[in-house]
């Protein structure tokens, strides 16, 4: 299957930012922080955006951790900002400015964690390291197991079952990247276009006429719309546009339900996303 999903990526992959052979590591690495969690849609203006402003890890580390957070605006999750300015402090103190190029190193910084590092090391430097996420793990289940669905996600089961694929040094890079794109391009949740797939021929999955999941399955995540979550937003939003501190009594209009406005507040103290100016305001990070 190696060789057909490389051949297969090389015409149909996307051209997207970070494919692009003068692409920085410094940009590999906010374009995955960004990525996790965000449709590729959304990212591509806001990391051109991002990467104008703070080109460089010392760029974005001489800035308040607050203006990375108010930059991040409706990308969700808005942690991922202050792991990532926190990451460019780290590369600036104890990496001479330099994104890192071994797993290991990667590890060391905030907010990166098993996929993030592999994926740095791969599509930034060229290294020879499985690379796994839920597209890569759907078209192993599909294709090597003949499961329709992936299941729960383990570790180091995951980057085991991935690594025994890799091709030689020199191609592993691109048959990451295909096996990424191909799951989410044909080998997709709910639609996948075996008419099309490149290993359709040797897929388990298809050859045993499709057969319905049996066992475990990933977990779902809970509906944003109502949840303490669409609440944390609605603070954060105020927060970013007002470039001010704000009240607490201009926070109570945002959500109606006061008390998971409260736990949308404490939990955001508590992420050190916002911060109590005097006992009735608010403001980003300084």
């Amino acid at each position: 299957m190696q060789q057909e999903i490389i051949d297969w990526f090389e015409t149909e992959g996307r051209d997207l930012p970070w494919r692009q052979p003068d692409f920085t590591p410094w940009g590999s690495l906010v374009s995955e922080f960004m990525l996790q969690q965000t449709p590729v849609a959304r990212v591509i203006p806001k990391l051109d955006e991002f990467l104008t402003r703070w080109p460089t890890p010392a760029a974005l580390a001489a800035s308040p951790s607050g203006d990375a957070v108010r930059a991040w605006a409706n990308l969700g999750y808005p942690r991922r900002a202050l792991w990532l300015h926190a990451c460019a402090v780290t590369i600036v103190d104890k990496f001479n400015g330099e994104v890192p190029s071994n797993v290991d190193d990667l590890l060391s910084l905030p907010g990166v964690g098993p996929y993030t590092a592999r994926a740095i090391a791969v599509f930034a430097f060229g290294g020879h390291e499985p690379v796994v996420d839920t597209n890569i793990r759907r078209v192993i289940a599909r294709h090597n197991q003949g499961n329709a669905d992936q299941g729960p996600p383990s570790t180091k089961r995951d980057l085991e079952v991935m690594a025994a694929l890799l091709p030689s040094p020199e191609l592993s890079p691109a048959f990451n990247a295909g096996m990424m794109e191909l799951g989410a391009l044909i080998c997709t949740a709910r639609n996948p276009q075996c008419e099309i797939c490149p290993i359709a021929r040797t897929c388990a999955w298809k050859n045993a006429s499709y057969p319905e999941h049996v066992g475990p399955k990933k977990t779902v995540q809970k509906k944003y719309e109502g949840s303490d979550r669409q609440a944390r937003g609605a603070v954060m939003k105020i927060l970013r546009e007002a470039h001010r501190t704000v009240t607490t009594s201009e926070l109570d209009d945002c959500w109606p339900d006061k008390a998971q406005l409260g736990r949308a507040i404490s939990g955001l103290l508590n992420d050190g996303l916002i911060e109590l100016v005097a006992d009735d305001s608010y403001q980003l990070p300084a």
